[in-house]
């Protein structure tokens, strides 16, 4: 009896134990005002000038940054027309939009692009930014913040 007992002990031990992995791949997301915000959907595209445009997505909310290279390096957000960031939310029941951006002069941040694999047409690297409020609505803040932000994998189109 003791033989069986400990027998279905080892079996339960075996079955009960499973792995829930999940991958995060692509990833787009970062740290919004204080508060974590991942993207639902995340793209990238290489024109033919070599300039990137990587756009991030949620069900209200778009996120866009724009350099004029997609080769690994630092790009400063604010310091030239090319490389800015802009986030737009829209309101599900009024369909009003609330824009912060950047642009020669206005905002700061940098993207980082850490690895572009063009075998794999995939990007990867870090951003952080202080956006504007375009249009001064008045049913948003002054300024838009996001820190500790990472976008990993993100598949490129290249046009």
């Amino acid at each position: 009896m003791k033989k069986h007992f400990l027998f279905l002990i080892v079996l339960f031990s075996l079955f009960s134990c499973q792995e829930d992995v999940r991958f995060n791949n692509p990833s787009f997301q970062g740290t919004k005002d204080n508060v974590f915000w991942r993207a639902v959907q995340a793209v990238a595209t290489v024109n033919s000038g070599g300039a990137l445009v990587v756009e991030a997505y949620t069900a209200t909310e778009v996120v866009t940054l724009k350099t004029n290279s997609a080769t690994v390096g630092t790009y400063y957000i604010g310091t030239t027309a090319t490389t800015t960031a802009n986030y737009v939310f829209t309101d599900p029941s009024t369909k009003e939009t609330i824009t912060f951006s950047s642009g020669f002069g206005v905002g700061n941040g940098q993207i980082v692009i850490t690895e572009y694999d063009q075998v794999g047409k995939t990007i990867s690297g870090t951003f952080k930014f202080n956006l504007e409020n375009t249009f001064d609505n008045p049913l948003a803040g002054p300024t838009l913040n996001f820190q500790y932000g990472v976008f990993y994998k993100v598949p490129v189109t290249v046009k």
